[in-house]
């Protein structure tokens, strides 16, 4: 009795698959890079798009954290004539009885041109305001002082001034002990402050006691700006009150505000302009997938004799075609391994010098990869369809 056996195709493993597909790549190694390079700058376009959208972002969280949200601010709105409205004089009293608020303080516009010395001109003011202020306006606003001293109890009622620190650099002064000019008086400068970032205004302003801006600008003592603290869970609450606590009867009269809004409109703003450069990261690996495809397709016309060869050695459709997506999708990765490391090295280098803490967010690098494989066996399906259906009197004939 004979036995008959059934001739099957022979199955490649997975390392001789790997090793098939590593041959046409390493024969080919300038086309292959610059195929690649069209992934590489795809993905790493992408990468580094969300990566520094991502460390700005965790920038301005970890500023508001540092800031607090809980501040308000209550300005003197424009009446229906155009004029400004009064706030009341007790209006920082009125403020500080809401149960909620832990502190209260005010600035007010003060009508005093400011001048480097008695030589300058009076019209020339570099653009700087005077505003008067009171003595826990900086520990409310959380601002600190980069050279010199604050405003103390005594020095509120002397001819003496803090500079913001873009009124410092336009009137030229360096140091606290220097003088400017106030109209016609010459005040002393005690301090120079730290850029104030949830009252950016101030920075441009220099800042006097209130008893000296009366007693020598003859200033009438109503604020023009309330600033307040309560705890978190009641800012929503205060914000609701605070215009009829700071003008009872005419709150339409007052402007409430929260300065934080501004740093979180910032984040949105940075997830807007992050969907729009990951659509031109996306266009980026778009290309690269058809210089991928372009590759493949060379590939195949070019290698018909060793598809040939190897149909009549018998080799199958289905190898063929698996050697070929295999080439398509290593040539694909080599290109998002690239593009993912080099999106991550931008990333890191300019968060670094921004002073920012990197942020590499892990989906963004599977996304990156898995786009990539998704791109290379699109890229590489038509070739090794194409390679497959060869057949091998053709192929080897072909010149």
């Amino acid at each position: 009795m004979t036995r008959t056996h059934d001739l099957r195709p022979a199955r490649l493993s997975l390392r001789d698959v790997l090793r098939v597909g590593a041959v046409g790549l390493r024969a080919r190694r300038a086309r292959v890079v610059l195929s690649a390079l069209g992934i590489a700058i795809g993905i790493a376009t992408m990468v580094a798009v969300v990566g520094l959208s991502e460390s700005s972002r965790a920038d301005l969280m970890s500023r508001l954290d540092r800031l607090g949200t809980n501040l308000l601010t209550a300005e003197a709105a424009e009446d229906p004539l155009g004029g400004t409205v009064r706030l009341p004089k007790n209006a920082v009293a009125m403020v500080e009885r809401i149960g909620p608020v832990r502190h209260a303080t005010a600035t007010a516009e003060v009508d005093a041109r400011i001048r480097r010395s008695d030589v300058v001109p009076e019209e020339r003011t570099a653009g700087v305001t005077t505003q008067a202020a009171r003595t826990d306006l900086l520990s409310t606003l959380g601002g600190e002082v980069a050279r010199g001293t604050w405003l103390t109890r005594a020095g509120e009622r002397l001819p003496t001034a803090v500079l913001g620190a873009v009124a410092a650099d336009r009137l030229g002064v360096t140091r606290p002990g220097e003088t400017i000019m106030l109209n016609d008086v010459q005040v002393a400068v005690v301090g120079i402050l730290e850029p104030v970032e949830l009252v950016p205004t101030l920075d441009r302003v220099a800042l006097i006691g209130f008893p000296a801006a009366t007693r020598y600008f003859g200033f009438d003592g109503h604020p023009t700006t309330i600033f307040e603290r309560s705890t978190d869970a009641s800012v929503e609450d205060v914000r609701a009150v605070l215009a009829r606590t700071v003008s009872p009867g005419n709150e339409a009269g007052v402007r409430v505000s929260r300065p934080s809004d501004a740093l979180a409109a910032r984040a949105a703003a940075d997830k807007g302009l992050t969907a729009l450069m990951l659509g031109l990261g996306a266009v980026a690996l778009l290309v690269g997938g058809v210089g991928v495809a372009n590759t493949m397709v060379i590939s195949v016309l070019e290698r018909r004799q060793e598809i040939g060869l190897r149909r009549a050695l018998g080799a199958t459709r289905n190898a063929i075609r698996l050697q070929f997506l295999t080439e398509s999708l290593l040539l694909s990765s080599l290109g998002g391994v690239a593009g993912a490391l080099l999106g991550s090295a931008a990333t890191y280098g300019f968060a670094r010098a921004q002073g920012w803490t990197a942020v590499v967010p892990p989906w963004s690098l599977a996304g990156g990869l898995a786009a990539t494989l998704a791109i290379g066996v699109v890229a590489g399906l038509y070739p090794a369809v194409r390679a497959s259906r060869l057949h091998p009197t053709v192929a080897l004939n072909a010149t």
